[in-house]
């Protein structure tokens, strides 16, 4: 019944391979390069075969709004892992965050699904059986040791140190044990990148934990020791246990942040920077540094510790016994003073993010009495409404980051500073997946053309004067 679950939804969204190779998936390879050996020719294929037929349509065009604008709307990158509609919001591989939480497997006596399943998803298209999850699981526990240079350097970073310049720096002082680099300044044939590239995101992915996990030891425990890694455990598990949290809740809150957070289309920030580093050929670990540095900006990664600083100005404000009224008369405010109402709004969105509603879900569930909870729950009964009052609001619904913290700091984690590091964690599943089927297409180095101000004055002029000639004609 499960595979049938599978299929029918697989089929009724645009595919992503052929029906033998979703077959697969319910074998017994539990090797995921093997897997990815069998499906990189297939898509390389269809990938050419696509681009010599259709190479030539245009898909698009560009404004001058949006060369100035962000490139918002640009059809111009190439994404496989997922997509991110403005009204249904983000589909991995072509299935919902409802749908992932219930065919993911789950670890045994959890409900959540588990991370290692929704790598092997966005990385093969395919939903993964149970004992795939598990063989990724226990590979991940077998590369999580980290070398010795890297936990002196942790170990060395000054307090003061944000944890996200940590975060990034130890990653790219990984880049010592980079197969892909070395393998490359030996000569490798351009065919055989992607399997360089696949070892080193497998060894960033496992690692990430233990260097995430002794930058929260080092700043907020006194330096304790993150203990050992548990081949028996799945991959959030072992975090949590690494960075001290012994409640199983808190593990299978670690294991839906992760999931949820992965991935969100090619075009954001941090997404955007893996792909155009790596599009130079720089190894995994440079690239994924310079995405994290990315997400540590405010309107990116950094917006959930701003969402938590926002909701204790409210409670310091009005206190514990805050009416509806008077959030009402605070949020107008806020906005009559020029600022934003963090948590509102997303660039694509146009509807209230998935991955807010299945937070909501978690704490609904699990803590529906905390404070914080029932705070975020009333802003989402009439924020949307004052938003929309203003007319100048496209988007007035939640995103994700509306509801993250108050979820960690529910169960003890109440170090803002550090919620990005957990973000960087999880995007590592999307962008890496995404990097190794970059260089599986043999996608180029990435370089826009750029105009001048000027550049673009007098084609816009040109372009009229061609326009009102043709009406003339």
């Amino acid at each position: 019944m499960a595979l049938f679950r599978t299929l029918s939804l697989r089929l009724s969204s645009p595919p992503q391979g052929s029906i033998s190779t979703i077959v697969r998936a319910f074998s017994d390879h539990t090797d995921l390069k093997d897997v990815l050996n069998n499906k990189i020719p297939y898509e390389q294929e269809r990938v050419k075969k696509f681009r010599k037929e259709h190479g030539n349509v245009k898909i698009g065009e560009i404004t001058v709004d949006m060369a100035y604008g962000g490139m918002r709307s640009m059809k111009g990158l190439v994404t496989e892992t997922s997509v991110l509609d403005p009204e249904e919001g983000i589909r991995f591989r072509g299935l919902s965050i409802p749908e992932c939480q219930r065919m993911l497997p789950k670890a045994k006596g959890g409900e959540e699904p588990l991370p290692e399943g929704l790598f092997w998803l966005l990385i093969t298209g395919d939903v993964p059986n149970e004992a795939q999850v598990k063989s990724l699981s226990k590979e991940w526990a077998s590369r999580a040791d980290l070398p010795s240079h890297v936990v002196t350097m942790l170990n060395n970073f000054p307090a003061n140190l944000h944890p996200m310049s940590q975060f990034s720096a130890a990653i790219t002082a990984l880049n010592s044990e980079s197969k892909y680099a070395k393998a490359y300044s030996e000569g490798l044939h351009k065919s055989k990148y992607w399997e360089y590239v696949y070892e080193d995101s497998m060894d960033l992915i496992a690692k990430l934990p233990t260097v995430a996990a002794t930058i929260y030891r080092n700043l907020y425990r006194d330096g304790s020791s993150i203990g050992a890694i548990d081949t028996k455990k799945d991959w959030s598990a072992n975090f949590a246990s690494m960075l001290g949290y012994t409640d199983p809740q808190f593990t299978e809150l670690l294991r839906l942040y992760l999931t949820i957070h992965s991935d969100h289309e090619g075009g954001n920030v941090s997404a955007h920077t893996v792909h155009l580093i790596g599009s130079a050929l720089s190894d995994p670990y440079l690239s994924f540094a310079g995405g994290m540095n990315g997400l540590a900006g405010p309107l990116h990664g950094l917006a959930n510790q701003e969402v938590l600083v926002f909701l204790n100005k409210i409670t310091a404000a009005l206190g514990d016994g805050w009416t509806k009224e008077g959030l009402v008369q605070l949020i107008k405010q806020q906005l009559a003073s020029g600022q934003v109402v963090p948590g509102y709004g997303h660039a694509v969105l146009r509807k209230t993010d998935p991955r807010y509603t299945c937070q909501r879900e978690f704490a609904l569930k699990h803590l529906p009495d905390d404070k914080m909870f029932k705070l975020v729950a009333q802003l989402y009964e009439i924020v949307p409404d004052i938003l929309l009052q203003t007319g100048k609001v496209k988007n007035p619904w939640p995103n994700v980051d509306a509801h993250s913290g108050v979820l960690l700091q529910h169960y003890g984690m109440s170090e803002m500073s550090y919620y990005t590091v957990l973000f960087g964690v999880s995007r590592a599943l999307g962008v890496l997946a995404s990097l190794v089927w970059d260089r599986a297409l043999g996608l180029p180095l990435e370089r826009p053309k750029s105009m001048s101000t000027d550049g673009l004055m007098k084609l816009v002029k040109s372009l009229q004067s061609q326009a009102n000639a043709a009406k003339g004609a």
